[in-house]
């Protein structure tokens, strides 16, 4: 009785063996679905844009991915009128030319960038199309125009009359000097995180106001104005762009919160990388937000007057970011 004993229970433990990772596998697959469908998106975005950051964020809730929610968020800015350092409109350089910047980057660690273009409003968009159609990342000047065209983009005069108006007053005393908060208050730059839990972002601009012609910034380099990982989390950068790409702020944010920082302490510390090169307090401003996978947010800027917005669970909010001084 016992070796009989014995016998069965040895082929049920054989039995076990072989069924229970089939098992396990269901139960970790079921797990996995769980924890995925249990994300909630959320959207971060530069200074104070509500109707860009609704626009993306009821989107993400619709179920959309979180780089064609960013697109289509920033698309709102880049539009308007009124903003005066974004897509059509945007403040131009010293000619009375609007050039326009701009990239993306997805979840899979994709990115396509759009340098110093003319006569296209929507160059997130575009920024997209490079990363999705071509086998480049960055397209630049007359040759991202020319893609642009020929993937339907409708040329446009991005000068309007009250740009055209402020940059003839601009040159009665041509002060190349930015202007805290105002005129370097030159991006929308936008983290979303949609309904799987994937980060990406975008980072869109006419860059500074009355620049040299042919100047590029911050805002289209991969790294520097706009970094995603995400098995990590992502941050993007505003403000002055020849600062940030010093210290390819964004990626360095991203790097400290695989170290183990917050959000919060990496946008801290890259904005001391940057302060720690100056002699006295920077007439300049550049400030970050930044956000990591377990949904953490952190701002951080050189002046006052920096804001970000946030969208979470159909709830819009406008929140002033710290800064040092």
């Amino acid at each position: 009785m016992r070796r009989k004993t014995f016998i069965q229970q040895g082929s049920l433990l054989a039995s076990g063996m072989l069924i229970s990772p089939v098992l396990l596998n269901k139960k970790k697959n079921a797990t996995s679905k769980k924890i995925m469908a249990s994300f909630t998106p959320y959207v971060l975005s530069t200074w104070n844009v509500p109707r860009a950051n609704e626009i993306a964020g009821a989107a993400l809730d619709r179920g959309i991915n979180a780089l064609e929610a960013a697109v289509s968020g920033v698309a709102f800015e880049e539009s308007n009128l009124l903003n005066t350092t974004v897509g059509n409109g945007g403040a131009p350089d010293r000619d009375g030319e609007v050039t326009l910047d701009a990239c993306v980057m997805n979840h899979k660690g994709d990115c396509g960038a759009v340098l110093a273009v003319q006569n296209i409003t929507h160059v997130a968009a575009l920024a997209k199309d490079v990363m999705e159609k071509t086998p480049h990342v960055i397209l630049a000047g007359e040759g991202a125009k020319k893609f642009a065209l020929s993937q339907g983009y409708t040329p446009e005069d991005l000068l309007s009359p009250q740009s055209k108006k402020a940059w003839k007053k601009w040159l009665e005393k041509g002060n190349y000097q930015p202007e805290i908060n105002v005129e370097n208050h030159d991006t929308i730059g936008m983290l979303c995180s949609d309904q799987n839990g994937h980060l990406s972002g975008v980072c869109t601009t006419s860059g500074l106001a009355y620049k040299m012609k042919g100047r590029v910034g911050d805002s289209p380099i991969i790294g520097s104005g706009l970094f995603i990982d995400n098995n990590i989390g992502g941050a993007v950068a505003t403000g002055l762009g020849e600062e940030v790409i010093k210290t390819v702020g964004s990626f360095l944010i991203v790097e400290l919160m695989r170290q183990g920082k917050s959000p919060q302490e990496a946008c801290e510390e890259a904005i001391g990388r940057i302060i720690e090169k100056q002699s006295g307090k920077p007439d300049f401003h550049v400030a970050y937000i930044a956000t990591n996978k377990k949904g953490e947010i952190g701002s951080y800027s050189i002046h006052q007057g920096f804001s970000y917005s946030f969208y979470k669970k159909n709830i819009n909010q406008n929140i002033i970011s710290k800064s040092i001084y």
